[in-house]
């Protein structure tokens, strides 16, 4: 066998980050208030980079004057303030104000639920075992293990020996518990137990003769067949079903650390841009609560350089100041470019909505995708991706994520945006025979007539992004 070596060329196109650009990604990502922490963080870690003590922050720091005092001194008077600097929106201009909430500790369900069970008289083992269960409970309120397996648990873990007779005793107590529903192992029992604590009346004997005996035909929404088999009138059917939907089907989600929705809103919301009015023009501008950060003095050492004849520490201490110096270099050039590039992405897509920020209508939002503001800007669609990611504008008429500005076409030759179809959609919904609704098919010719020719699975996917059912369950509405 013959071998040989050969010596070959080849060339290659590769792309590496500078620690700088790898920075800048990341803090592009944040929002306002991680963007914050970075940056307390960073100064403590840091000793090179030291926010800079100018004449404002100087000021600030002797009269105590928060971030958003200082904002709201530019202006001449209070009745300069627009509303939305004072209050808070969510949705559209016709909507009421709410006061945004901040994300405090409140009391858990366990705390909650242990509470009743102290101030109920029970003690020793009984007491011990009610908790257990307690604690057992899934965040939206079931129990979905079975009993044995938890007292099995209960042993091992306490050490405390029970009958099945008393770990149901115990379970038996904690479902009278509120909030009704607790302890309940399916959505069928919980709303069982949630109707027999009301008062007796016949909308809730047949509510409960549904959820006990038809509950298959009810989820299913086959309400033809529920008035059939539960022999009830169209008006008993639908009291009953009215008084089913008013129940809690997760009654422990509304606690502290739970994922429920409404902890969700409670979330504090910053927004990141301000979009003002003055007639025809429109006003940007970004809160900025960051300090001016700057490189400390002592860490000023280009004009040192490391030579042979440096002793040891000398030389490790000079890199290490020069390595610090870096740093902080690279942290406040990746802080600038991070702020560049959300204001020339956020004024790309205030000239695209113009007639959105002008009236605060969503009819009046274009159609736009990420390509159209990489387009606008320069950008990577990666990029304009991540600066528009959990990032939020404040108008007169609420505060709005800047995904939501993002909307498709139906077709690439379209004008209209997928809200704008959505709307239409939901005013068909609106105007249907509640006992016939219009199927797809019917929704999607209806649609056509109005201008918009789309695709039937297009107005199937319209129709689940804006919440509304199929044809068969909307007939609930109409009963």
């Amino acid at each position: 066998m013959e071998e040989s070596l050969k010596l070959s060329q080849k060339q290659q196109l590769r792309q590496t980050l500078s620690p700088v650009q790898v920075q800048y990604v990341r803090l592009l990502e944040m929002g306002t208030a991680e963007i914050e922490d970075e940056v307390k963080r960073e100064l403590d870690e840091n000793p090179a980079l030291e926010a800079s003590s100018d004449d404002q922050i100087r000021q600030a720091d002797a009269q105590g004057e928060t971030a958003e005092q200082m904002m709201l001194a530019d202006y001449r008077s209070e009745d300069d303030v627009p509303s939305y600097r004072l209050e808070a929106k969510n949705g559209s201009s016709d909507r009421t104000f709410f006061d945004p909430d901040t994300r405090q500790e409140g009391e858990t369900l366990m705390a909650y639920l242990t509470e009743q069970l102290r101030q109920s008289g029970m003690d020793g083992s009984e007491l011990e075992t009610a908790v257990f269960l307690a604690g057992s409970l899934d965040g939206n309120g079931y129990l979905t293990r079975a009993l044995p397996l938890v007292r099995e648990d209960l042993e091992v873990q306490t050490g405390v020996e029970v009958t099945m007779d008393e770990m149901r005793s115990a379970l038996d107590t904690l479902r009278r518990l509120d909030p009704a529903g607790v302890g309940a192992s399916d959505l069928r029992d919980c709303l069982l137990l949630q109707l027999r604590r009301l008062d007796p009346q016949q909308d809730v004997a047949d509510a409960t003769e549904i959820i006990t005996h038809y509950f298959d035909l009810f989820a299913g929404m086959k309400m033809d067949r529920l008035m059939t088999a539960a022999s009830l009138s169209e008006s008993r059917l639908k009291a009953a079903i009215d008084l089913i939907r008013t129940l809690n089907p997760k009654p422990g989600a509304t606690f502290e650390g739970s994922d429920s929705e409404a902890e969700i809103r409670a979330a504090h919301i910053t927004p990141d841009f301000y979009v003002e009015t003055d007639g025809d023009r429109l006003l940007l501008s970004m809160p900025d609560n960051l300090p001016h950060l700057a490189i400390e003095q002592s860490f000023d050492v280009d004009n040192i350089e490391i030579s042979p004849r440096m002793p040891r520490r000398d030389a490790d201490a000079l890199a290490f100041l020069k390595s610090r110096r870096d740093s902080a270099a690279d942290f406040i050039k990746a802080i600038g470019m991070r702020r560049e590039t959300l204001w020339r992405v956020m004024t790309a897509i205030m000239r695209h909505q113009r007639d959105f920020f002008l009236t605060d209508d969503e009819l009046k939002l274009r159609p736009m995708i990420l390509k159209d503001i990489a387009a606008a800007t320069g950008y990577d669609i990666s990029v304009v991706s991540r600066a528009t990611q959990g990032k939020y504008v404040a108008t007169a008429g609420g505060v709005y994520p800047l995904k939501f500005f993002f909307n498709e076409r139906p077709k690439s030759d379209s004008d209209a945006s997928s809200l704008e179809i959505m709307a239409a959609l939901r005013h068909l919904v609106d105007q249907e025979n509640k006992r016939s609704p219009l199927s797809d098919e019917a929704l999607t010719a209806a649609l056509k007539a109005q201008g918009y020719d789309i695709a039937r699975r297009t107005v199937a996917k319209y129709r689940e992004k804006a919440g509304i059912p199929v044809a068969r369950l909307r007939t609930l509405h109409g009963i």
